[in-house]
């Protein structure tokens, strides 16, 4: 005799086995991402005279690639692959070699940043960025993001698009704090964006902390007042400076 079983069990059968399957798709937690930084030098500088004269020398755009390997437990942001220099080093935002270690566990990132001729390694708990999360949305990669804006240095507009998908409160460079991973980045005042390229999820065990270079051990806060006083003389290239520090 051949039993029948009623539609509803059956259901539910099918629905009990999907549902590995939905959560695993649901909830990434480890693998790396691409993110292609694009900063307009000619806007960013448009108002220096002594800029005008070198422009036709300076790229519109300056791109650099950075990967962000992940785990539910650390991060670890450095530079991608290498792209073809400026002919002119000058007038080119700090930032193109910065490294950022993120422990999640203990709430703290060390961050091995170059501005201009000195390096500073950063050793610093892990900032609380006060964001307010919106309706708006917008697919990256095939995945659902959602709007959240919040500020830097007290009023440097950040305007990100995470998605809750990948379950790790992370970010390019410092920037994290949200529920899922931030898959496009733009400050205005920078004239910059980062927006994932490729996303390659992957089972990552381990993260391991660098080797970072020996270098000058600094908070965030002690950078920016270094920063201030050293810069005092450069007008709005010192605010600017200062911004693209605590990125």
């Amino acid at each position: 005799m051949i039993k029948t079983f009623p539609m509803k069990r059956l259901l539910f059968a099918a629905a009990f086995l999907l549902l590995p399957q939905c959560l695993f798709a649901q909830y990434v937690l480890s693998g790396k991402i691409t993110y292609e930084r694009k900063v307009n030098l000619h806007k960013m500088w448009e108002e220096d005279e002594w800029f005008k004269r070198f422009k036709d020398q300076m790229p519109k755009i300056l791109t650099n690639y950075f990967e962000l390997s992940f785990t539910p437990t650390n991060s670890h942001y450095k530079p991608g692959k290498e792209t073809e220099a400026p002919k002119m080093a000058w007038g080119l935002p700090p930032g193109a070699e910065n490294e950022v270690y993120n422990d999640f566990q203990v709430h703290t990132i060390t961050a091995n940043k170059q501005i201009y001729e000195q390096r500073f390694l950063i050793q610093d708990s892990v900032r609380t960025l006060k964001w307010r999360i919106t309706d708006e949305l917008r697919t990256i990669g095939n995945y659902k993001c959602r709007k959240a804006v919040t500020r830097i240095c007290d009023s440097v507009y950040v305007v990100a698009f995470y998605t809750d998908d990948i379950a790790v409160s992370g970010g390019p460079e410092q920037f994290g704090g949200l529920p899922g991973m931030i898959l496009e980045l733009a400050i205005p005042r920078l004239y910059s964006t980062w927006i994932a390229t490729d996303i390659n999820i992957s089972a990552v065990k381990e993260i391991p902390a660098p080797a970072f270079p020996k270098s000058k051990k600094i908070t965030q806060r002690e950078l920016s007042a270094t920063l201030q006083k050293s810069l005092k003389d450069w007008g709005k290239a010192a605010a600017r400076n200062i911004w693209w520090s605590n990125i």
